[in-house]
């Protein structure tokens, strides 16, 4: 009787810390010709889907999350799992997979839509 106590409080500790760290929040963004609606963002640690929406900018768009003061035009530097899974197409709304954030600065832009860096704040 006592392992099978032991068992399920051990169990149940698991179920408790797997909940607790799997919570992924959403950072919605919006894009419009040559920029973001969004000048810049503060959050807390933890894991995130970027949702992208493309407000008419009249081609396709992305999302790139950097690193501050890593080199943003250099691919290795990017956060890959912050890209959208496919591109965004006008009028339309895509998202990217968990990206998890520690605390720093990072800075995020899209580069088909020529948009300048904003910066990402993780406290």
């Amino acid at each position: 009787m006592k392992k099978v106590i032991l068992i399920l409080v051990i169990a149940l500790v698991f179920v408790l810390n797997s909940n607790a760290q799997g919570v992924v929040k959403t950072i919605s963004l919006e894009q419009t010709k040559g920029e973001f609606t969004q000048k810049g963002l503060t959050v807390s640690e933890g894991s995130y889907v970027f949702e992208i929406a493309n407000n008419h900018v009249g081609t396709d768009v992305g999302f790139v999350l950097v690193p501050k003061g890593k080199d943003a035009t250099k691919p290795e530097n990017h956060i890959k799992t912050a890209y959208v899974t496919t591109v965004v197409k006008d009028g339309k709304v895509e998202k990217s997979n968990a990206t998890t954030l520690k605390k720093g600065e990072y800075v995020y832009f899209c580069p088909l839509n020529k948009t300048p860096q904003y910066a990402l704040i993780v406290k």
